[in-house]
């Protein structure tokens, strides 16, 4: 019984925190957007009327559609080419854009280890990384200039520990602006330059931004137990972490100024963010442009380059899976991008918990047992005593059928002698709930980190458990748990009421099927548990049962 209530609670924790994240998303308060001005000044610092801060323009007006039907990195012959290697991507010299990436070290699925996951991509659903300069149009080339290439394939040699891919434009009269990738060795992040060498006469004022462009895709990636959050992320060091979603960006248009900070588009496992210098002054911007596509970017400073002078503008873009000790290191707050949700304070210390028995272990299902047992050793005081109440229930059970017997039919009086008898026997048949309840935020944080941690996207197990944050392809852990469940319940008091019996004997098959479809590292970490618990409600109900079976 204590172990149905458990997984009772735990449902009606689920739907309660997944209605309140709901409400929080559709009618929780939001931090003042002003709408940015759709005049070509205003949108030079506050936000996007096109696809650019200063352009009307849409991306395949310019760029040409055609582009956006490609089957693979190596369609466009135009493309720059460029493998390292964590990554493969191409640059389409048609705006300077990085429009496909690859991650070579994850694959898109276990049955295609040969295909990587493709991040970026410019097909049918757009996520690409643009940047280019604002100022006069004549002498700021945007993500909609034709760039030159100086090569149109690079390659990371063994040996070779960074990757630098120019690109440069000139407006014919003494500017030139090199656009500069430089891709490094085991690494997801990008450095991007922009120089800006000034030949003519005249001085050059201009300001960097840097723009990520994604269709909405929410409804194709929706999944039924694993509900992930999917749009845009502003971090500023005044409001910490903010997700600007998709409807935020259809509302209004973000207009935001901050020292530092970054913008990203997050998904599933993997994220892309710009990150500008944190030493400099931002303006961050988001724009709808219609038929589901969606920015999110920021423009730095005004720069003044005067005759005869050079000056670089940078900014960092990350590109990769949500590798938690990557990001910390990469920019402050970009961890926060593996979103736990709102008990991140308890899922944080547990996700430090498994990272360190994978170091042990060398195995994330391994470390996820040992987390278990960890969690259980915390609250094993707790458990005795649900346990405890348990057991002396169980040793009642006989008084009670006696009473039940002498009462008939009379409910009330039956209920009435049932709790004068827990009282002189020293019996709270609600003792077992407060540590259920206790455990609850535990468990829920440990769902998400399992299925948020990109750490355990497809790692195997043992045997046919190949993919610990996917469903147990043969429902083995499942049946295990079922039949776990089973031998729990038997160590439970029964329930007076015969119907109440008979429903609580289905529980364990009704739970078995809905954890069928839950991570199988998540149905391991409950067999393990359960396991636990029926050796330690095993041996109290035996200390408890032995007096009773003592001779007088």
């Amino acid at each position: 019984m204590a172990n149905i209530r458990f997984v009772l609670f735990i449902i009606l924790a689920f739907m309660c925190y997944s209605l309140w994240q709901q409400w929080q998303l559709d009618y929780g308060p939001k931090p003042p957007q002003p709408v940015a001005s759709d005049t070509p000044g205003a949108a030079a610092t506050a936000g996007a009327p096109g696809d650019t801060p200063t352009a009307a323009r849409t991306l395949d007006e310019v760029a040409g559609g055609d582009r956006a039907k490609s089957e693979s990195l190596s369609a466009s012959a135009n493309r720059v080419l460029v493998t390292t290697d964590t990554l493969r991507a191409a640059i389409d010299p048609a705006g300077g854009d990085l429009r496909l990436l690859e991650l070579l070290q994850y694959p898109i699925s276990k049955n295609e280890p040969d295909r990587p996951f493709r991040l970026l991509t410019d097909e049918s659903d757009v996520f690409i990384a643009q940047a280019g300069l604002l100022g006069d149009p004549r002498d700021a080339p945007t993500h909609h200039s034709v760039w030159t290439p100086s090569s149109t394939a690079y390659t990371l040699e063994p040996g070779q520990d960074s990757l630098r891919v120019p690109l440069t434009w000139t407006n014919g009269r003494g500017l030139t602006v090199t656009k500069t990738y430089t891709f490094q060795r085991g690494s997801y992040s990008v450095q991007l330059e922009h120089r800006v060498e000034n030949r003519s006469a005249e001085g050059w004022t201009g300001k960097q931004y840097v723009q990520l462009q994604r269709t909405d895709t929410s409804d194709k990636d929706k999944s039924q137990f694993v509900r992930s959050y999917l749009g845009g992320v502003l971090y500023t060091p005044e409001a910490r972490y903010e997700k600007i979603s998709f409807g935020d960006m259809t509302d209004k248009n973000l207009s935001r100024s901050a020292k530092g900070g970054w913008v990203a588009m997050i998904q599933h496992y993997f994220l892309a963010a710009w990150i500008p210098s944190a030493e400099q002054d931002n303006s961050f911007y988001t724009k709808d442009l219609g038929n589901k596509r969606f920015l999110i970017g920021a423009t730095g400073p005004d720069a003044t380059v005067a005759p005869g002078q050079t000056q670089a503008l940078a900014a960092t873009l990350y590109a990769g899976p949500k590798l938690q000790r990557v990001l910390e290191a990469t920019a402050p707050g970009l961890e926060l991008t593996v979103d736990f949700g709102a008990l991140t304070v308890i899922a944080k210390p547990i996700f430090w918990l498994l990272e360190w028995f994978h170091k042990l272990f060398n195995n994330w299902g391994f470390a996820i047992i040992s987390v278990t047992l960890v969690i259980k050793a915390l609250f094993f005081k707790l458990s005795e005593a649900s346990y405890r109440s348990m057991a002396n229930m169980r040793k009642l059970q006989p008084k009670l059928q006696e009473l039940k017997e002498r009462c008939g039919d009379d409910r009330q009086r039956f209920n009435q002698a049932m709790m004068e008898m827990y009282r002189k026997e020293r019996v709270n048949p609600l003792g077992g709930c407060l540590p259920i309840l206790v455990q609850i935020p535990v468990f829920i944080a440990l769902y998400w980190v399992l299925a948020e941690s990109v750490e355990l996207r497809q790692a195997p197990f043992l045997g046919w458990l190949n993919d610990l944050s996917a469903r147990d392809p043969y429902y083995v852990l499942p049946l295990i748990m079922v039949i776990s469940m089973v031998i729990q319940q038997k160590l439970n008091p029964a329930p007076a009421d015969p119907v109440q019996a008979k429903v609580m004997q289905f529980f364990p098959y009704l739970f078995g099927g809905f954890f069928a479809f839950f991570p199988s590292g998540l149905v391991l970490y409950w067999v393990v548990n359960n396991i636990l618990s029926i050796a330690q409600q095993w041996y109290i109900t035996k200390q408890i049962e032995k007096p009773a079976k003592s001779p007088a």
